[in-house]
């Protein structure tokens, strides 16, 4: 088969390498139909991520078909088209018995892409599946729920419920690439009485409009903490969301939360931040980072099939499964592309 490996920082390659096996009785080998590009895989590619080793196929989202099973799989057949979550469970450790499914002992977490080859590939093998897939319900396409493999769960969990967004609040979200976006649609759920969204790129900022915030900001020539605190009777947002990954948008988020409010990290950070606690102690802030457990894709499943939630117009660009350079290249300028979500798809059978 074909798969784009990593070969070091700055370099991949769309190359043959050995079809995947089942290794372990709980395995699923699936084809992947759908695959999509994230944030963390640019991270991987400037070496921000030094786990992930030479040779290692990429990529941690994909909608796909099961070809072939573990003895000791249950739930999943052959010809299921199913989600491949970012996230793996064993499904009996202490962290997956509570639902904490991204700090999993018993070999899982995140590993696609980053400890064992990933989903950037015509196969991929998908350890604990009957943990670790969920089933496409019918009318809903690959792209629809392409984008609850990652983005809202991490959205959702990381910032919409660590940050407890509650009805009324005024939620900031720092940064409106994909993360940032999905974090809006998933903060609406929650009837927050504004969300505003700052970037600086107006691109972006408009896709922010049409996701569901209530203001823009454009933090290269507007004022963001003036806004946020007229909005606020001068307190600071409820709420704030850091969407980006880099020290100057989490000091950004720290700075417009009001005294007794939420920070909620969702950005993936290859640099260190500065945490002026000299400053914040007394603000009794909540301060909350974390890696996206999934625990959520059930829910936000039904919500899609519902259409109460659908992240699939954040979706900007389209390739084949072979057209990985010029997708990676698209989605790594952002700024001059315009791309939010690429969308790689194997050809129709």
């Amino acid at each position: 088969m074909h798969a784009l490996v990593f070969h070091g920082p700055g370099k991949k390659a769309w190359e043959e390498v050995p079809d995947p096996r089942i290794q372990s009785p709980t395995d699923a080998i699936i084809r992947v139909d759908a695959v999509t590009i994230c944030g963390t895989d640019l991270h991987i590619l400037k070496g921000d991520v030094p786990e992930v080793t030479p040779g290692r196929v990429l990529g941690h989202e994909a909608v796909g078909t099961v070809t072939a099973v573990g003895d000791a799989v249950q739930n999943v057949k052959v010809g299921d088209h199913v989600l491949v979550s970012c996230i793996t469970s064993c499904g009996a450790c202490r962290f997956c018995r509570e639902g904490s499914y991204g700090q999993c002992l018993g070999g899982g977490g995140w590993i696609l892409g980053h400890l064992i080859d990933g989903t950037q590939a015509e196969l991929v093998r998908v350890p604990f599946a009957d943990n670790s897939t969920h089933p496409v319900p019918p009318g809903l396409s690959d792209e629809q729920m392409l984008m609850l493999a990652d983005i809202l769960p991490t959205s959702h969990e990381v910032g919409v419920l660590n940050g407890k967004v509650r009805p009324g609040d005024v939620v900031a979200i720092v940064g409106a690439g994909p993360i940032g976006l999905a974090a809006i649609m998933t903060a609406r759920l929650y009837s927050p009485s504004h969300i505003i969204a700052i970037d600086v790129a107006e691109s972006r900022l408009a896709a922010a409009k049409s996701a569901g915030a209530d203001i823009i900001v454009n933090s290269l020539n507007e004022n963001v903490l003036d806004i946020v605190r007229g909005l606020t009777d001068g307190l600071g947002a409820d709420v704030t969301m850091e969407a980006v990954g880099i020290p100057e948008t989490f000091e950004l988020a720290v700075d417009l939360v009001r005294p007794g409010g939420h920070v909620a990290n969702i950005g993936v950070h290859g640099a260190p931040a500065t945490l002026h606690l000299e400053r914040i102690w007394i603000k009794n802030l909540t301060i909350t980072t974390g890696l996206v457990d999934t625990n959520s894709t059930p829910t936000l499943i039904k919500l899609l099939a519902s259409g109460q939630v659908d992240a699939s117009p954040i979706v900007t660009h389209r390739f084949g499964l072979d057209e990985f350079e010029d997708a990676y290249d698209v989605f790594a300028r952002a700024g001059e592309t315009g791309a939010l979500k690429v969308v790689l798809a194997a050809p129709q059978s």
